[in-house]
C-alpha cells in the first residue's frame, strides 16, 4: 500500500470499500482528474485487494468498523464534501442474513443519516438484484421499487436500505446507484463473484473454450439468457458526474440499457483473444436455478433526464479494452501514473 499523502486542507472525498472493485476504480478516476484528497474505507481482507489501491494516491486508510465508529461518535478527524458508499457484501449466495442486514442495510443507514446531519454529499450502491425475476420489468421509478421482491439476500438487504430511502424521503437529498453487471480491471479479488469476462478469459487461457449454463427455460436457447453488462470504467464516469452535480438527487439505474446475451459475450472474448469461439453449455447447480435472471436490461430513461448523457463502450469495445489493455499486461491493475 502506499503511504498516505499529506492534506492540502481541503474537504475530503471518502470512498468505502475503497480497495473493492469499483471503489478503487473510483479512486483511480479521481487520481486521473487532478484530486487525491481521498479517504479509503475497506476491509482489507485479501491481497488483490491490497494490489488494487497500491498504485492509487490517497490521503489515508480507515478500516470499516473504525470508521462506523467515528461516524456513530461524530469523531471523524477529516472535513468532508462527499461519502461515495461502495462498501457492502457483495455476494448473491450470501446466506447469513443477520450479517447481510448488518453490512449492506444498517450500515448505510447509519452513513446516511451522518452524511445528511453533516451536510456531507452522499452516493451509495444499491443492485440490479433488487429487481428479483424480473416480474414488474427495469425501471428505477418509485412505484416500481415498491414493488420489487429481490431472489436473494444480498439484493434483500439493499432493497431495504432503498425503501427506507424512499419512504423516509431521505432519497430526495442522496444518490442511490442500481448497478447492472459491471466487469473490468481490479475485480481480481472477486473469486466467485467475478464477472463473466474474467473467468472466461480464464477459461479459454487454460482449456481452450468457454463454459456457459444450459438454459432450463424453453424461450431462451442456451447462451441466450440476457444481461445488461457495463464497463466499470462507463460507471466511473457517471459516479463522476454525480459527484459533480450535487443538485441530482433520487434513485438511478445504471446500465447501458442494452440487453446482450452470454453467447455474446464469450464471443466477444474469443475475439479479443484473436481465438476462434468454442463454448461448452454445462448444467446450472440446483441451488441458483430458481433465482437465476434470464434477462435484465436498465431503463436509463430517468438518469439521462437529469442530464447526464454519459456515452458508454460497446460490449465488444468494453471486452477488447479490458482484456488487452489489462488482463494480458502483467500488472492489469488500473493505475494512477505520475505526469
Amino acid at each position: 500500500m502506499n503511504s498516505p499523502l499529506v492534506s492540502r486542507g481541503k474537504r475530503m472525498i471518502i470512498v468505502t470499500g475503497g480497495a473493492g472493485f469499483i471503489g478503487s476504480a473510483f479512486i483511480w478516476k479521481l487520481n486521473t482528474a487532478g484530486i487525491d484528497d481521498i479517504i479509503v474505507v475497506d476491509e482489507i481482507d485479501h491481497s488483490e485487494k491490497r494490489r488494487n489501491i497500491t498504485n492509487l494516491k490517497f490521503r489515508d486508510y480507515i478500516d470499516k468498523d473504525k470508521f462506523l465508529q467515528q461516524i456513530e461518535n461524530q469523531k471523524l478527524p477529516y472535513k468532508v464534501d462527499t461519502v461515495i458508499h461502495m462498501g457492502a457484501c457483495t455476494s448473491t449466495t450470501e446466506q447469513n442474513a443477520a450479517y447481510l442486514m448488518q453490512n449492506n442495510y444498517l450500515y448505510t443507514r447509519t452513513l446516511a443519516e451522518w452524511t445528511i446531519q453533516n451536510n456531507v454529499h452522499l452516493i451509495y450502491a444499491s443492485s440490479a438484484a433488487t429487481y428479483g425475476d424480473g416480474s414488474y420489468g427495469y425501471s428505477d421509478d418509485y412505484e416500481t421499487t415498491l414493488k420489487l421482491q429481490p431472489l436473494n439476500m444480498y439484493g434483500h438487504s439493499k432493497h431495504l436500505f432503498d425503501l427506507w430511502a424512499l419512504r423516509t424521503k431521505t432519497i430526495n437529498k442522496i444518490v442511490g446507484i442500481k448497478f447492472f453487471n459491471v466487469f473490468g480491471p481490479n475485480e481480481y479479488h472477486k473469486g466467485a463473484m467475478a464477472s463473466v469476462v474474467f473467468k472466461a478469459y480464464q477459461q479459454i487461457n487454460n482449456t481452450g473454450k468457454v463454459r456457459l449454463f444450459k438454459s432450463y427455460k424453453d424461450n431462451y436457447k442456451d447462451g441466450e439468457q440476457c444481461r445488461d453488462f457495463i464497463y466499470v470504467k462507463d460507471c466511473v464516469e457517471v459516479m463522476w458526474w454525480l459527484m459533480q452535480n450535487k443538485k441530482v438527487t433520487g434513485l438511478f439505474n445504471l446500465g447501458t440499457g442494452k440487453a446482450r446475451r452470454w453467447n455474446d459475450l464469450a464471443n466477444a472474448v474469443f475475439s479479443a483473444m484473436d481465438i476462434k469461439p468454442s463454448i461448452e453449455y454445462i448444467e446450472m447447480p440446483e441451488t441458483i436455478r430458481g433465482s437465476y435472471q434470464y434477462f435484465t436490461e436498465a431503463k436509463m430513461e430517468k438518469l439521462r433526464s437529469v442530464g447526464c448523457n454519459t456515452e458508454f463502450h460497446t460490449l465488444e469495445g468494453a471486452v477488447m479494452d479490458y482484456i488487452t489493455s489489462y488482463l494480458k499486461k502483467q500488472n492489469p491493475y488500473l493505475q494512477s501514473l505520475d505526469k
